[in-house]
C-alpha cells in the first residue's frame, strides 16, 4: 500500500527585497580615511546628505538613525588615530559617520528553505478545529550566509493554511553577551573541541577566575594576560579557542513593535559567521503544563561546525547556547518534544550517516549515544537522517527520516518506535513518502526535499518541506493511514 501525500498549493519563494542594515566591514585605514572625509564635510553639506539617507532608508527599516549611531559605536575606538574625541561630535555628524558604515543585506536572495513548524503559543481567536502555527525557514543570503526567518499562520480544519501578513520592516535582535558561565563544564568542552592541543593553559586563565563567571570577566582577564605573557604561537591559539567558544553563549532581544515575520536571527558569534542551519523547532512540554520552544541548530564559521541550542518562550527572547558532549559533533540533533523516563531525549547523527538516540539529565550535555537505525532501502543508501523532533502519537514515536540515494536524491521517509522504549523501532516505510516531483527537482541544490519539523492537526501529519534548497511548500498525510502503513511494514 502506498501511502497518499496531497501536496498543497503554496510555495514560500526567496524575497530579494526584504533586507536588513548590517555593519560594513572594511579595514581600518579605509574607515579612517572615511571619517576624515566626512568631518571636511560642511555643515550644509553633512546635513544635505544625511537628510538624503534617512529620507531613502526611513521607509526601508525601524529605527534607522539608531541602527547608524550603534554603528558609529563600533568604530569610534579608531577616532584616536585622529585625535578626535568621538564624543566631541554633533550628534546628526555621528549618525552621518555612522550611515557610511552600514549596508543592506538581502537576507533570503538565493534561498528560502528547510521549514519547520510548531504551535503557535497565542490560539485566541481562531475556532476548536484550527490552528495557528509558526513556521522557520533557513533564509539564506549573498555569500550562502544563512539566518532563521519566522512566518505565522492558521491551519483551517481542512489543513489549508492561511498565511497571516508579513511585515515589511525586517530587524535584527539586540545582541546581549550576559551569559554565565560554570568552569567544570567550560573546561570540559573545551577537552571536546577538535584540533585543540593537549594541554590547556587552565593555570594561565582559568583558574584566576571564579567557579561561575561572566564572558566580560574572561574576556579581561584574557586581555590582561595578552599584554604580560609573551605567548608561544600554540597558547595563542588557545586564547582564541576560549574566547570562540565564550562567543557562542548569548541572548537575543527582539523590540516588542515587530512583527515575528519581521525578526531575523542572523549569526553573532564567530563560530556562526558563515551561517545558522536548519533549526529543528519543538514545542516543549515541562512540568506543570508549562511549554518552551527549543531549536536544536548548526552554526557554521565557514570551516568548523558547532551543534548549538536556543530556547523561547515567547519568539522575542532567545537563550542560545552551545551544546556540550562527545556525540555533540555532527548535524542533525532534534529534541523530543517531552522528557522520556525522566530524562531529555534527542535523535542524533553521530557519524553522518544512521540514525541514532541519546539520553541526558542535563539537556546542553550529551555523552552517550546508541544506534536505532542504518540504511535498509536503496533510497536510503547513502545516509538516514532525521527530519525533526519525533511526533508522539498513541501508537508510538512518529519520525519522518530522509534519506540519501542514487543520484544524491533526498527523499523522506516515515518510521514509529516505542513509546516507552524509543530505541526500538517498530516499523519503517518500505519506499519513500515524498520524492521530489518534475516541479520540485530544479532549484540551488538539485534533486531535494527536506523537512526540519512536522505537525500532527485533525489527525492529520503536516510537512513543511524545502525544494532543492531554494523554496518551501507543505504536504498532508491521513495519520491513520501512515500508522496503520508503518505498523504492518515489519
Amino acid at each position: 500500500m502506498q501511502v497518499t501525500v496531497n501536496r498543497k498549493n503554496i510555495k514560500f519563494l526567496p524575497d530579494s527585497s526584504r533586507v536588513i542594515a548590517r555593519f560594513l566591514y572594511i579595514d581600518n585605514e579605509r574607515i579612517i580615511n572615511t571619517i576624515r572625509f566626512v568631518l571636511n564635510m560642511s555643515e550644509d553639506e553633512a546635513s544635505l546628505i544625511l537628510n538624503q539617507v534617512l529620507r531613502d532608508y526611513s521607509i526601508r527599516h525601524r529605527n534607522i538613525s539608531k541602527i547608524f549611531e550603534r554603528h558609529f559605536n563600533k568604530i569610534a575606538h579608531l577616532f584616536k588615530e585622529l585625535n578626535i574625541d568621538p564624543e566631541s561630535l554633533d550628534p546628526s555628524r555621528k549618525i552621518l559617520i555612522g550611515a557610511y558604515f552600514t549596508q543592506e543585506y538581502s537576507i533570503e536572495s538565493a534561498a528560502f528553505f528547510n521549514p519547520s513548524i510548531v504551535e503557535h503559543p497565542d490560539q485566541s481567536e481562531i475556532s476548536p478545529d484550527e490552528k495557528r502555527v509558526i513556521l522557520s525557514f533557513r533564509a539564506t543570503g549573498e555569500g550562502h550566509i544563512s539566518s532563521i526567518v519566522f512566518r505565522t499562520g492558521v491551519i483551517d480544519k481542512n489543513n489549508n493554511l492561511a498565511m497571516e501578513p508579513v511585515g515589511t520592516m525586517q530587524e535584527e535582535a539586540e545582541h546581549v553577551q550576559r551569559h554565565i558561565y560554570d568552569k567544570e563544564a567550560f573546561m570540559r568542552k573545551l577537552d571536546e573541541m577538535q584540533d585543540f592541543p593537549s594541554v590547556i593553559p587552565s593555570g594561565i586563565i582559568l583558574d584566576r577566575l571564579n567557579d561561575k563567571f561572566t564572558y566580560g570577566e574572561l574576556r579581561k582577564c584574557i586581555e590582561e594576560e595578552r599584554k604580560t605573557l609573551h605567548l608561544a604561537s600554540d597558547k595563542g591559539v588557545i586564547f582564541n579557542q576560549i574566547i570562540w567558544l565564550a562567543s557562542s553563549h548569548y541572548e537575543l532581544e527582539f523590540s516588542l513593535d515587530t512583527n515575528i515575520s519581521e525578526r531575523v536571527i542572523f549569526p553573532v558569534s564567530v563560530n556562526e559567521r558563515n551561517g545558522i542551519e536548519d533549526a529543528r523547532f519543538v514545542k516543549f512540554k515541562e512540568d506543570k503544563n508549562k511549554a518552551i520552544y527549543y531549536a536544536t541548530y548548526t552554526a557554521y564559521d565557514g570551516i568548523s561546525i558547532l551543534p548549538k541550542m536556543l530556547d523561547t518562550r515567547d519568539f522575542y527572547h532567545f537563550r542560545v547556547l552551545p551544546v556540550h558532549g562527545e556525540i555533540a559533533q555532527n548535524k542533525g540533533m532534534a529534541m523530543f518534544p517531552r522528557k522520556v523516563n525522566g530524562q531529555y531525549a534527542m535523535l542524533c547523527r553521530v557519524d553522518g550517516f544512521n540514525n541514532y538516540i541519546a539520553f541526558s539529565d542535563n539537556i546542553t550535555i550529551w555523552r552517550e549515544a546508541k544506534l536505532i537505525q542504518q540504511p535498509k532501502f536503496p533510497w536510503e543508501f547513502v545516509q538516514i537522517g532525521n527530519c525533526g523532533s519525533p511526533l508522539e502519537t498513541p501508537e508510538g514515536w512518529l519520525v519522518i527520516t530522509h534519506g540519501v540515494g542514487p543520484m544524491r536524491e533526498y527523499v523522506l521517509g516515515a518510521s514509529l518506535f516505542d513509546l516507552q522504549n524509543p530505541e526500538k523501532e517498530i516499523g519503517r516505510l518500505k519506499t519513500p513518502l515524498l520524492i521530489p516531483n518534475a516541479e520540485e527537482r530544479e532549484g540551488y541544490v538539485p534533486n531535494v526535499v527536506y523537512s526540519c519539523g512536522s505537525i500532527i492537526h485533525n489527525k492529520n501529519l503536516i510537512i513543511p518541506y524545502g525544494m532543492s534548497d531554494y523554496a518551501s511548500t507543505y504536504a498532508t498525510v491521513n495519520l491513520r493511514e501512515l500508522l496503520n502503513e508503518l505498523k504492518n511494514s515489519k
